[in-house]
């Protein structure tokens, strides 16, 4: 396989991985459109159970003052019938006191089981209103995970596809080259293959080194930019090549081992990171 035969190739990986890395986003990231219609009904459901255990409580109330207004009525009654049988003035005081205290006491639970039962008829349209909402939200969040699914099946589909056709692309080429190339375009977020004009690395605007462009040039085998690690090959630039080396800016191949090292360095630092982000 020629050196434009494989540079070509990389161009249609570039394409394919570039494809595969927004796929595998989209992927990752649609399930999150989730996460607001869940939370959302969460907080409903929790809001409606809040309004049970309100109503469940403003009942019991209102049944124990039924209780009371009950006994109230009870002692008055008995009180009333009693009213006949007295003898003294002091009896009549007393019977005539627990009267008023009793009807004073039926007055004060028909006031407050009004208003108990007034907050028991808002709470009950309350958490009507609740599971009218929370039904609808089910139903919103069921369509949306169907629709989500479809979505997700679709991706995953045109992933496999990309995949299988890289693999047939790649079949015939080197394991390191295409291990470093794909790394090479998820951290350039797509390019991984780039021309050289000038001297200049169109990746990085750096000015490289003339035995080192001059290599690129000759376009005999696969180089890296020493300061970006892009793929490099060479593109004429319109004002042709007599500004192509510029030896006071570009220095030489010499300079070439201390980026090297500083690359390995790099390389084992973001090794290091990935290790600890997973």
């Amino acid at each position: 396989m020629t050196t434009e035969e494989i540079f070509e190739k990389l161009r249609l990986l570039q394409d394919m991985l570039a494809k595969k890395i927004d796929l595998e986003r989209q992927i990752n990231d649609i399930p999150k459109m989730l996460v607001t219609q869940e939370e959302l009904l969460q907080r409903l459901k929790k809001e409606y159970i809040e309004k049970d255990q309100e109503l469940s409580a403003a009942k019991i109330a209102d049944g124990e003052l039924k209780n009371l207004l009950f006994e109230a009525e009870s002692t008055r009654e008995k009180a009333e019938k009693h009213m006949d049988a007295i003898s003294t003035q002091r009896e009549y005081e007393n019977l005539d006191k627990e009267i008023h205290d009793a009807s004073e006491k039926e007055s004060q639970y028909r006031r407050e089981i009004k208003h108990k039962e007034q907050k028991i008829r808002e709470l009950d349209g309350e958490m009507a209103q609740k599971k009218e909402l929370i039904d609808q939200q089910e139903v919103e969040l069921a369509q949306s995970k169907e629709r989500i699914e479809s979505e997700l099946a679709e991706r995953k589909n045109l992933l496999a596809e990309l995949e299988s056709t890289e693999k047939e692309l790649t079949k015939d080429m080197d394991e390191e080259l295409l291990f470093k190339f794909e790394r090479i375009v998820k951290k350039k977020g797509g390019n991984g293959i780039v021309s050289i004009k000038g001297g200049v690395c169109s990746s990085c605007h750096m000015i490289l080194p003339v035995q080192f462009a001059a290599t690129v040039r000759g376009g005999k085998e696969i180089v890296a930019c020493p300061y970006c690690s892009s793929i490099l090959f060479y593109e004429e630039t319109p004002d042709g090549e007599e500004n192509y080396f510029d030896e006071e800016a570009a220095g030489s191949l010499s300079d070439l081992e201390d980026l090297e090292e500083d690359e390995e360095i790099d390389e084992e630092y973001d090794d290091e990171e990935e290790k600890l982000m997973d």
